[in-house]
């Protein structure tokens, strides 16, 4: 009994340890709302992918790292060395240094009680049956809302109870969240209706989400930056064989004509 308790007791440590036994992470493991659908042509645009690492840089890069990626590679979206070293490394990083946070991993767990997750597999890892993990960004991102009742003073409908506070707010502005009651089988519950604007952001709505879908598509690249690469790669592959098909049928063709 002590050794099923024992074995119990480390199971349940090692899951708050990596937030699995927290109501918050529970609850966040499926979509409170419907995914929005990401622009997907924001993929192929040069200039929206320079955009989002421009965003990513001056917005997320305080707090989370993308280390999968190296700055050199920031070349495959169309950027030079010169916009690279001149714009987007903000510290002492060197050109084929990885992408770190701009904090100590051991200050940012004390600042924050645990270290901001590195984001380079985000938009993977969000893939789920409601949608893309792009989409899950998307959404998330442009699913702020305020909640006095939160440590930051801000709740998200698609991450409920987020820890993370809205660090694009003065551009999105402040939106009060609506909820509705519902029943089902009996038993009452409130789900999102829409947002109320309370403070107008720097930015319009249609500007707001467009920004947001660069930071996205940046945040997909992150995650796959050989994907466009791979499905061109996979055309040719395709035509190559649909050409050798032909050629190999008539080969064929030609070596069994006189066999009875």
């Amino acid at each position: 009994m002590n050794a099923t308790k024992n074995i119990r007791t480390l199971i349940a440590s090692a899951a708050m340890v990596l937030g699995l036994g927290a109501a918050p992470a529970l609850q966040a493991a499926g979509p409170a709302v419907a995914l929005d659908r990401f622009p997907e042509g924001k993929l192929t645009d040069v200039a929206a992918l320079q955009g989002g690492a421009k965003i990513y840089m001056n917005y997320c890069l305080g707090c989370h790292g993308i280390s999968q990626v190296r700055y050199n590679k920031l070349r495959d979206i169309g950027l030079t060395e010169e916009q690279i070293k001149s714009n987007l490394i903000l510290t002492q990083a060197k050109f084929g240094d990885p992408i770190l946070s701009t904090i100590p991993l051991k200050d940012s767990k004390e600042w924050f009680g645990k270290t901001p997750p590195d984001l380079s597999l985000t938009a993977r890892s969000r893939s789920s049956g409601a949608g893309t993990g792009a989409d899950w960004i998307y959404t998330y991102l442009r699913g702020y809302y305020l909640d006095p009742s939160r440590p930051t003073g801000w709740n998200n409908t698609v991450y409920p109870a987020v820890g993370m506070p809205h660090v694009l707010w003065e551009l999105q502005g402040q939106n009060r969240a609506e909820f509705k009651k519902v029943s089902s089988h009996g038993q009452g519950s409130e789900v999102f209706s829409r947002f109320v604007n309370e403070k107008p952001g720097s930015l319009n709505p249609a500007e707001y989400d467009n920004l947001v879908a660069d930071l996205t598509a940046f945040l997909a690249w992150v995650a796959d930056p050989v994907a466009q690469t791979r499905k061109q790669v996979g055309v040719w592959v395709l035509i190559f064989l649909a050409l050798f098909m032909v050629f190999a049928w008539r080969l064929n063709a030609s070596f069994w004509r006189d066999v009875k």
